[in-house]
């Protein structure tokens, strides 16, 4: 055989080995479904076909770079639909500001290190005087989800502090943020409680409300989700490392500034 042959051979032969080797490596990478909030902006938002924007994507987008053995997809859903799909296992993981708690613990797999920290401050009028929650005694709240974050943590502050008797009230209105905004700029309410991650601040700047918003009153970090299964227990163990070393490098701090204009990070374990 001809040394041309024999390059030409080897060469072929280099080729297939490529290929099977490229091939094995797509093999090895499994593909991640993942539910996002689809409007939450900034934390994150994006429907259905849309990629998803904001800070939990972002953050997502970090984490997988630093696991190369899977590929993460994401996609917008309602919280509803998150949670559902996810003990179904439709999804993978989930994320949208969720808080640690015993019944999710058992139900999902939740990494130890946190993805953010949620801030609830309440925002009134910057001549209302209203800076802890023991200011909001006599005063028209805006009125909270039934059944939600900010409607558990209301009762079971006054649970704490029965002295101080606060006039908390349950809808299912579902008005926009911006628009309670407003309510409390015109004096419809005196105060809003809200976690600080929803892009409060961004709406009070770009429309000039005399608005503010207090310290935090409390503070609730927030967790991936992740589908309960054998599979699934190194993807929870190879997200809390890159969480770890995320924060550790100040890349969360810098995602934090830049889609909440506040390092969250600061408040995190």
């Amino acid at each position: 055989m001809s040394s041309i042959s024999r390059r030409g051979l080897g060469l072929a032969v280099a080729g297939v080995a490529i290929a099977f080797a490229t091939a094995s490596f797509a093999e090895d990478v499994r593909t991640i479904k993942i539910a996002t909030s689809a409007e939450s902006k900034p934390l994150s938002w994006g429907a259905i076909g849309v990629e998803p924007q904001g800070y939990e994507p972002d953050v997502l987008k970090a984490i997988n770079a630093k696991l190369p053995q899977y590929k993460f997809v994401m996609e917008g859903a309602a919280d509803i639909a998150q949670e559902t799909g996810l003990a179904t296992g439709k999804y993978d993981i989930a994320t949208g500001g969720y808080y640690r708690a015993p019944a999710r613990e058992k139900q999902f797999l939740i990494p130890e290190a946190p993805i953010g920290a949620s801030l609830i401050k309440i925002y009134s009028r910057k001549d209302s005087g209203i800076k802890e929650m023991k200011d909001l005694v006599g005063k028209k709240i805006v009125p909270v989800t039934a059944g939600g974050g900010i409607y558990k943590f209301a009762t079971a502050w006054q649970e704490k502090n029965p002295d101080y008797k606060i006039e908390v009230t349950a809808s299912s209105a579902g008005i926009p943020y911006p628009d309670r905004l407003k309510e409390v700029e015109n004096g419809k309410y005196d105060a809003l409680v809200l976690p600080s991650n929803l892009g409060e601040q961004t709406v009070i700047d770009e429309q000039k409300l005399n608005v503010q918003a207090s310290e935090p009153v409390a503070i609730n970090e927030t967790f991936v989700l992740i589908h309960r299964s054998e599979e699934n227990k190194a993807l929870s163990d190879g997200i809390d490392k890159a969480l770890k070393e995320l924060k550790a490098d100040g890349t969360l701090a810098k995602l934090s500034q830049k889609w909440f204009g506040e390092d969250i990070t600061t408040y995190m374990k």
